[in-house]
């Protein structure tokens, strides 16, 4: 992927090394092993690994304050790799909302940006505090994306999506829970859920396939634009698929319970995000309103 290096975004909150009760550095990641401890909480509990909490979409939840950008204010120790990653999710953070910017204004819209903040371990949010191992998330009550870079190693090492693309994937499928969030979906999706408990699951998985297409708009966008390279939406696809309720289920345990899903396959995850990439249309991306059996 083509992207702007030394580029920093107003909309970046560095945390790292800070702890969630403010100040002060903190211990060593939980990295892979703790990533396996969060699939298999998943697994059991049905608890989130790549993000959606508890908050997102909760229609009392608070709109988050203006956004903030502590680039240079990280306590944490940074080697030549972590620098780059830390550039890199700056300047596709930026492109990220500079297209859904564009997709709004042209509807007339305003896009009511969303901070994503670098944490190291743990970190305080409008959601509570939160550890590494559930992966990077979007919290609903502050308007915020929150990723430990950790997570990007254990992407590429654990569940074999390797490259930059893949890594853009996940920022933009977060980002694509923060367009849910301002549309009124997210807490449209949060009373459907209340209203019909015994569909909890089918409508978290209809909500984050709906997420993975939002970010097949985006690498639409930036296909346009000139930004892709050669190899770089089967990066894409590649770790859409590696994150599926079936794979991570299979991984961890060698079964597969349907019934435990809150993401969707791999396949079903592929699918929508293949879908944005190729409309580009946020419209396309209506997972709501059609079968399950079609999802």
């Amino acid at each position: 992927m083509k992207w702007q290096r030394g580029h920093k975004s107003a909309y970046v909150d560095d945390r790292r090394g800070q702890r969630a009760g403010g100040g002060g550095r903190v211990g060593g990641r939980l990295g892979l092993a703790g990533t396996v401890v969060a699939i298999i909480l998943y697994l059991i509990f049905g608890r989130d690994v790549t993000g959606l909490l508890g908050a997102v979409g909760d229609p009392t939840a608070g709109g988050g304050g203006p956004a903030s950008s502590n680039n240079a204010g990280s306590g944490a120790p940074t080697s030549p790799e972590e620098a780059e990653t830390v550039e890199f999710v700056n300047f596709v953070h930026d492109d990220i909302q500079g297209a859904w910017q564009k997709i709004f204004t042209a509807k007339g819209e305003t896009y009511e940006p969303a901070t994503l903040v670098l944490f190291t371990d743990e970190v305080r949010s409008a959601c509570g505090i939160q550890g590494a191992a559930v992966g990077p998330f979007y919290c609903g009550a502050d308007h915020n994306a929150y990723i430990d870079l950790g997570f990007y190693r254990d992407l590429k090492q654990r569940f074999g999506a390797p490259g930059d693309f893949a890594q853009a994937y996940v920022l933009a499928h977060e980002i694509g829970h923060h367009i849910q969030a301002i549309t009124g979906v997210s807490a449209a999706n949060h009373r459907r859920k209340q209203a019909e408990p015994g569909r909890k699951n089918e409508f978290s998985i209809r909500q984050e396939l709906q997420a993975d297409c939002y970010a097949g708009v985006w690498g639409f966008s930036a296909a346009k634009r000139g930004l892709l390279e050669v190899g770089d939406v089967e990066e894409g696809l590649g770790a859409a698929a590696a994150i599926g309720d079936d794979r991570l289920q299979r991984q961890a345990t060698g079964k597969v319970s349907p019934e435990s899903w809150t993401h969707g396959a791999s396949a079903q995850r592929v699918k929508w995000f293949r879908r944005g990439l190729d409309s580009g249309d946020m419209s396309q991306c209506d997972t709501f309103s059609i079968p399950e059996r079609s999802l």
